[in-house]
C-alpha cells in the first residue's frame, strides 16, 4: 500500500510526485501553445490565426475544467481513504469518476458543435470577419476531439493517486509530443491552416486517451471491478466536492477570459489604431499570447501543488500533521521562487518571448502592445504563484469550502469584476491591470488563510 507517503522525507516524496505533475501539466499545457506558435509563424494565418486560437482557447478550459474536477477529486477522495486504510472506498470512486468523465465529455462535445457559432460570439470571435471564419474551423475539430481530452486529464491524477506519477507523465509526453511533430506538417507541409492545428492536436488527445486505457485495466493500488462503475451518490458528491476547487480554478479563468476578451473588443474600437479592420484583432491576438506564458507559469506552480495532493491527502488521513505542516512550507517556498523567476523573465525580455509568436510577421502595434501587457499584466506573478498553491493545498487537507470559496472570489468576483470596471476609467489598458490588482487583493485574504493552517496543523 502507500504507507511509503507516511514515512518518507516530504521534499523527497513533493519531488517524486511534483515533478512528474509538473511535467504533465505543462505538455498538457503545450498542445495550445505549440498550436499558436505553429499558427502565428504561418504567414497565412498570422495575427488572425492567433486571434481565433485565443477565442477558441476558454472552451477547451471549460472542458478541461470538468476534467480536472473529476479527476482532481477522485485523486484526493482516493488518497484519504488509502491514508484511512479504506481501499474499497478508493475503488468506487475511480469506477464512479470513469464513468462521470465519459458521460460529461460526450455532452460537452454535442453541445459545442450544435451551438458553435453563438459560442464563439460569446467569446469575442466577432471581433472581424477573418477571425471568426478561423475560429469556426478550429473550434469545429477541437470539438471532435473533447471526449479524448477529458478522459485523459481525467485519467492523469488518477494514475498519480494509484502511485504512477511516472505513467501520468508519459502518456501526456506522447500525446504533446505527436502534436508537435504533425503540426508543422499539418500547417507548413499540407497548408491545412487551422485544421491542420487543430487535427495534430486531437490526434496527441487520442494517444493519451489511449495509454490511459491500457493503465485501467493494469492499475496497482486501486483495482475497481464491475461494480465500483455503478454510480453511487454519496461517492460522486465527495469526489465533485473535494475536486471544486480545481474545477472553480479552471472555470473562472474561463469567466475571466471571456469578460477580457469582450472588453478587448468593445474598448478595442475605441481606440484610435485598433479601431481599425487590419489591427482590429492585435490586443486579442497579444493578450491571448501573454495569457499562453502564464499558463505554462501555472502550470509549474499548479504541478508541485497538485502533485503533493496524495502526500497530503494520506498523512491528514493519518493524522500525521507535522508532516503536512513542513511540507506546506516547502510548498509556498517553492512557489513564491517560482513567481519571482517568472516576474523577472517578463520583465525584461518580453520583446523575446513575444518574437517566439510571430511578431516579426507584423506591424509595430503589435510589438509595442504585447511589450506592454507582458509587463503590466504579468506584474504580480509571485502572489498568483502562491494564491494557487493556498488554494489547492487547502483542498488536499480536505477543506473544500475555504479552497472554493478563496478559489471563487480571485477568479470570478476580482477576476471578472476588475476586467469589466477598470476598462471604464483605463479603456484598453484597464483589462490589463485587473489581473495583478486581482493578485495582489486575493493574496492579502490568503495570507490569513496561510497563518490560520499553520496554527491547525500545530494542534495534536
Amino acid at each position: 500500500m502507500n504507507n511509503f507517503l507516511g514515512k518518507e522525507p516530504v521534499g523527497k516524496l513533493m519531488g517524486k510526485y511534483a515533478v512528474p505533475c509538473i511535467i504533465s501539466l505543462l505538455v498538457g499545457a503545450l498542445y495550445n501553445i505549440v498550436d499558436q506558435i505553429f499558427i502565428a509563424n504561418a504567414s497565412y494565418l498570422g495575427s488572425y490565426g492567433n486571434a481565433a486560437n485565443t477565442v477558441v482557447f476558454p472552451l477547451t478550459v471549460i472542458a478541461l475544467a470538468i476534467a480536472v474536477m473529476i479527476g482532481d477529486g477522485c485523486c484526493a477522495f482516493v488518497s484519504l481513504n488509502l491514508g484511512m486504510n479504506s481501499p474499497e472506498k478508493a475503488r468506487k470512486s475511480v469506477g464512479n469518476s470513469i464513468v462521470m468523465v465519459l458521460v460529461g465529455s460526450i455532452i460537452l462535445s454535442v453541445l459545442y458543435l450544435i451551438f458553435s457559432s453563438g459560442i464563439i460570439a460569446m467569446f469575442g470571435g466577432t471581433v472581424n470577419a477573418e477571425t471568426f471564419r478561423h475560429s469556426k474551423e478550429y473550434f469545429f475539430y477541437i470539438s471532435l476531439g473533447i471526449p479524448f481530452y477529458m478522459f485523459g486529464q481525467a485519467m492523469n491524477p488518477i494514475i498519480r493517486a494509484d502511485g504512477s506519477p511516472k505513467f501520468a507523465m508519459f502518456s501526456t509526453l506522447a500525446g504533446a509530443f505527436a502534436n508537435i511533430i504533425l503540426d508543422p506538417i499539418f500547417i507548413f507541409s499540407f497548408r491545412w491552416g487551422m485544421m491542420g492545428a487543430a487535427v495534430a492536436t486531437v490526434i496527441g488527445q487520442i494517444l493519451t486517451a489511449a495509454l490511459a486505457v491500457w493503465y485501467l485495466f493494469h492499475m496497482k493500488q486501486v483495482k475497481p471491478s464491475k461494480k465500483d462503475f455503478v454510480l453511487e451518490k454519496k461517492v460522486i458528491s465527495k469526489t465533485l466536492i473535494l475536486g471544486m476547487t480545481s474545477f472553480l480554478s479552471q472555470i473562472s479563468l474561463v469567466a475571466a477570459m471571456a469578460a477580457i476578451n469582450n472588453m478587448i473588443r468593445k474598448y478595442g474600437m475605441l481606440d484610435p489604431v485598433f479601431s481599425q479592420e487590419q489591427f482590429a484583432q492585435i490586443p486579442m491576438a497579444v493578450v491571448g499570447i501573454v495569457m499562453k506564458f502564464f499558463q505554462i507559469v501555472i502550470s509549474i506552480v499548479v504541478g508541485m501543488a497538485a502533485g503533493c495532493i496524495p502526500i497530503v491527502g494520506y498523512n491528514m488521513g493519518a493524522n500525521l500533521k507535522k508532516r503536512v505542516s513542513e511540507l506546506f512550507t516547502k510548498l509556498l517556498i517553492s512557489e513564491a521562487t517560482v513567481g519571482a523567476i517568472s516576474l523577472i523573465i517578463v520583465e525584461i525580455f518580453p520583446l523575446q518571448l513575444i518574437n517566439i509568436f510571430g511578431a516579426a510577421n507584423e506591424s509595430v502595434y503589435y510589438t509595442d502592445f504585447a511589450v506592454k501587457a507582458f509587463r503590466i499584466y504579468l506584474c504580480m506573478m509571485i502572489f498568483a504563484c502562491v494564491n494557487k498553491a493556498c488554494f489547492i493545498f487547502l483542498q488536499a487537507m480536505g477543506k473544500a469550502f475555504s479552497s472554493t470559496a478563496l478559489s471563487m472570489l480571485r477568479e470570478i468576483v476580482f477576476g471578472v469584476g476588475f476586467a469589466i470596471v477598470l476598462p471604464i476609467f483605463f479603456g484598453l489598458d484597464g483589462v490589463l491591470y485587473s489581473m495583478p490588482v486581482s493578485d495582489f487583493l486575493t493574496f492579502i485574504i490568503a495570507f490569513f488563510l496561510i497563518v490560520q493552517t499553520y496554527r491547525e496543523l500545530k494542534k495534536i
